[in-house]
């Protein structure tokens, strides 16, 4: 019974770590988007407030929808293995952007390489690089250990 509620345990830690994930991509987006949007102290304070509050979870879970079937896939793998470096999971995080980027865009991101398109997949890649070591901070410090490793 006792393995059970480690199996459960663990599975709760990476429930976590995947919305923490989600939420920190989400974030990301958001923070690096109001950074360029060029307000005034008094707009900005409204506009911060407005994101915090509606825009992050609205995003994170569009975020965690298309990242959803290659985080498993990433996370499987750190988990049989036994990774638990911060690195793996950063670089992980990229990798699932990648692919969230073919999927979402066919396989030609860069068909029509303007400066804006660049700078659109470089915060993706940037934000699935931050939601990875978001969820090496919850979960993948852990990862493997329910095996008793």
């Amino acid at each position: 019974m006792s393995r059970v509620l480690v199996y459960l345990g663990h599975f709760a830690l990476i429930i976590a770590g995947y919305a923490a994930a989600s939420l920190s991509g989400s974030a990301f987006l958001n923070l690096l988007y109001l950074g360029s949007l060029d307000l005034s102290p008094d707009e900005a304070s409204g506009a911060i407030t407005g994101s915090t509050v509606l825009l992050i979870p609205f995003v994170a879970l569009f975020v965690a929808y298309f990242a959803f079937v290659p985080s498993i896939v990433a996370i499987l793998v750190a988990e049989v293995f036994g990774r638990r470096d911060w690195l793996y999971y950063a670089l992980a995080g990229g990798g699932v952007s990648v692919v969230m980027l073919v999927v979402m865009f066919g396989a030609r991101p860069y068909a029509h390489a303007s400066s804006q398109s660049i700078r659109l997949v470089l915060t993706i890649i940037g934000a699935g690089i931050v939601a990875g070591v978001a969820y090496w901070l919850v979960a993948g410090r852990m990862a493997g250990r329910w095996r008793g490793t």
